[in-house]
């Protein structure tokens, strides 16, 4: 396959075989990953228990930590063999990812939270600017999810609400429309009534974009909402002592 085929669109949005890593010490935390994919713009939910691995497939997942053996293409880029700075461009670039801690910058206003990632990612920075200034934008985006134009310029986004710094942290995986959002747990800290009015908000920025959704979680009354729901322990083998 030449470089040109693997960067073609039927190529899967991610793709894993034959995966092992283990974190250091002789009896780390070690996930083996025989055969997993995830198709382009399609919904998927991830369900697991708390140390069955989630967190540490999403970081191999998204080239935060390479894996010891194996292949984890990403658009048919396989980012295991890029260096360091190469995958932080590459993830920049094609990932929007959602932190159940969401991450924001404290200080920051919810617009400059937004418009965070497109200072790392040129290519996503011209999309967001596609029809729009990529600050009219991110303000569509933040309009779209709930939060007014006074809210997203004024204040800090420590003065937020839990629920409307999530939207901010979804505004932020969605601008400039990257191919694939990764959110992991993130209506964890949420009511039920609060978790549905988000996940409406969101899957109705994804169906503009067709972007692939990975959706990592512990609630299986999630399930309705997506294409297909795939429990870790199905693919995935753990063991060793730290919890992931």
């Amino acid at each position: 396959m030449t470089r040109s085929d693997a960067r073609s669109s039927s190529a899967p949005a991610l793709d894993l075989e034959k995966v092992r890593f283990q974190w250091p010490g002789e009896r780390g935390f070690r996930i083996d990953v025989d055969s997993f994919a995830v198709a382009r713009s399609e919904r998927l939910l991830l369900l697991g228990e708390s140390g069955a691995g989630k967190s540490t497939l999403l970081s191999l997942v998204c080239g935060v930590t390479v894996p010891q053996a194996g292949r984890i293409a990403v658009l048919g880029e396989d980012i295991a063999l890029m260096g360091t700075t190469a995958r932080d461009r590459f993830r920049a670039e094609h990932f929007g990812i959602v932190f159940q801690m969401f991450n924001l910058l404290p200080y920051a206003s919810a617009l400059d939270n937004v418009l965070l990632p497109l200072g790392f990612a040129a290519k996503r920075r011209l999309r967001a600017a596609a029809e729009c200034s990529v600050a009219e934008e991110a303000g569509r985006l933040l309009f779209a999810l709930g939060l007014d134009d006074e809210m997203a310029r004024q204040g800090m986004a420590s003065e937020l609400s839990i629920g409307q710094q999530q939207r901010v942290a979804a505004a932020r995986a969605l601008i400039g429309a990257p191919e694939i959002v990764i959110a992991d747990e993130p209506t964890s800290a949420l009511d039920a009534r609060t978790q549905e009015k988000f996940l409406d908000l969101l899957f109705g920025q994804l169906g503009e974009t067709g972007s692939t959704l990975v959706m990592v979680s512990h609630d299986e009354r999630l399930a309705a909402r997506f294409d297909r729901v795939v429990r870790i322990e199905d693919f995935a083998r753990v063991s060793g002592e730290r919890a992931a």
